[in-house]
């Protein structure tokens, strides 16, 4: 070996990289600029008030502050722990996202494979834009309008059911009745919203693949099968992850504007009940402990989701 060569230095190959990385920042540098007032907003809003987490282990007073309350540790997940209604919410929360899961994921999948199947380019824009529209509604106006819809007294469902002869329902003051309620507006409001991530994953297919199954004798159902659901596995996968993780969480504009004292046994949820805590009861501290152990448990649930997407398909967020 020739000990007179001479090596570059090891740091040569980094600063090599940084200043690739630099040029390509500069050669987009208009794309930058419209992506750092995010970068701010994410910073200043998501990033910066993560050390309010503290109040979780202090016993806070708004006048001390959060650095000059007393420090108590995890007295307050204890007490947390030790509540039957936190559990109570708790089940509540993870039955109604189960069901939003279970039958709210697949809805906007099928809606965008019947969309995708339409020929008729004008009835396919109109359905998507009526699908699209509740989306862009609040639910303070939504329960307005269910709160109507519903009533046993002058909704059209209860006036046809009385014209049957049946009994009115009592939709949103029935235990047995309001996480159906629950389930099937947050369907109806976001079905054609979430349809929009699946069109575009169809629109990345290509044409050729469907034309030579049906020069194989493939009809639309077996295209749908071997070729369009497999070819949205990917984004499916993720979008299911994603899905998962939002089991312990909940829509609190939707339940706070549509339950009441008669079905606090099953639509009393983890955002609720933090509210009522932390500021209709100023528990600061104990529903900041409410709000950490719910985004520990979403972190962890999307953890092992993830892991187990990998192992059937090798698709993940990472």
């Amino acid at each position: 070996m020739n000990k007179t060569a001479v090596y570059p230095p090891k740091a040569s190959v980094p600063i090599r990289k940084r200043g690739k990385l630099f040029q390509a920042y500069w050669k987009n540098k208009y794309l930058v600029l419209l992506f750092i007032p995010a970068v701010i907003y994410y910073i200043l809003f998501h990033y910066v008030p993560i050390y309010g987490i503290l109040i979780a282990f202090k016993d806070y007073k708004f006048s001390q502050g959060i650095w000059g309350s007393k420090w108590v540790g995890f007295d307050h997940f204890k007490d947390l722990f030790e509540l039957g209604s936190f559990w109570e919410v708790f089940r509540n929360t993870f039955i109604i996202s189960t069901y939003k899961l279970v039958f709210g994921f697949p809805a906007p999948i099928l809606l965008a494979l019947l969309l995708n199947e339409v020929r008729v380019i004008m009835f396919k824009r109109f359905v998507q834009t009526v699908s699209y529209l509740p989306h862009f509604l609040s639910w303070v106006v939504l329960s307005g309008l269910f709160v109507q819809f519903l009533s046993p007294s002058i909704g059209p469902i209860n006036i046809l059911l009385q014209s049957l002869g049946m009994k009115p329902i009592y939709f949103l003051a029935d235990p047995n009745w309001f996480r159906s309620v629950l389930v099937a507006t947050d369907i109806w409001k976001d079905i054609g919203w979430g349809t929009i991530v699946y069109l575009a994953a169809l629109t990345s297919i290509n044409p050729e693949l469907y034309e030579a199954s049906t020069v194989d004798g493939a009809n639309r159902f077996q295209n749908i099968f071997y070729i369009t659901l497999p070819s949205m596995a990917p984004i499916i996968t993720i979008m299911f992850i994603f899905a998962v993780g939002r089991l312990v969480n909940d829509d609190f504009d939707q339940v706070f504007n549509m339950y009441n004292s008669a079905v606090y046994s099953v639509g009393d949820v983890l955002s609720t009940y933090t509210y009522r805590k932390g500021l209709v009861g100023m528990e600061y501290s104990f529903a900041t402990a409410v709000g950490l152990f719910k985004n520990v448990v979403a972190f962890t649930l999307i953890y092992i989701t993830n892991a187990i997407a990998k192992r059937i398909n090798d698709y993940g967020l990472w």
